[in-house]
């Protein structure tokens, strides 16, 4: 009886089953809050996308704090949407993170890298216990994702395969 371990990863918010090779396609990525923030309220996706859900995660941070890109790109959007200014950045392999409220330094068209400032924490977000939260999302196409996929947040564990 022959043991090989697989491992279970989050790769770009997606659970896959892979054999250990090289680093995901998603390696790139990091918090776009620095030092590295508390999840002030989780990723809930929604059953269907007309119900009500969370789709991405808030991050506690202070009002002023310098807003990161996660992952390199180019920024696609700023400006605001239902009256809060957001930043949106379009990534390799059709991924696109978002980031309210921000008061942005960068602009449409911007070509950014991993750990790029991309302007300033607002405060006022709702539904946030924190003096000032970061609405991080991620979207593949018209899927959203949870962001902490990204970066690894979500524990890798080993699991056992018999053959």
């Amino acid at each position: 009886m022959l043991r090989r371990l697989l491992l279970i990863v989050s790769i770009c918010g997606s659970a896959f089953l892979v054999a250990p090779g090289p680093a995901s396609a998603c390696a790139d990525y990091d918090w776009p809050l620095d030092p590295r923030p508390t999840v002030a309220r989780p990723f809930d996706r929604p059953e269907h996308n007309w119900l009500p859900g969370h789709r991405g995660v808030d991050l506690a941070g202070r009002p002023g704090q310098t807003v990161l890109a996660a992952g390199a790109g180019i920024v696609v959007f700023v400006g605001e949407v239902a009256g809060r200014p957001v930043v949106s950045i379009d990534h390799p392999g059709g991924l696109r993170t978002t980031y309210e409220p921000v008061e942005s330094t960068v602009a449409a068209g911007a070509r950014v890298a991993v750990g790029t400032a991309l302007g300033t924490l607002q405060a006022g977000h709702p539904e946030c216990a924190a003096t000032a939260c970061l609405h991080w999302g991620l979207r593949r196409g018209r899927e959203y994702l949870d962001p902490l996929g990204l970066i690894h947040a979500v524990p890798i564990r080993l699991k056992p395969v018999l053959r």
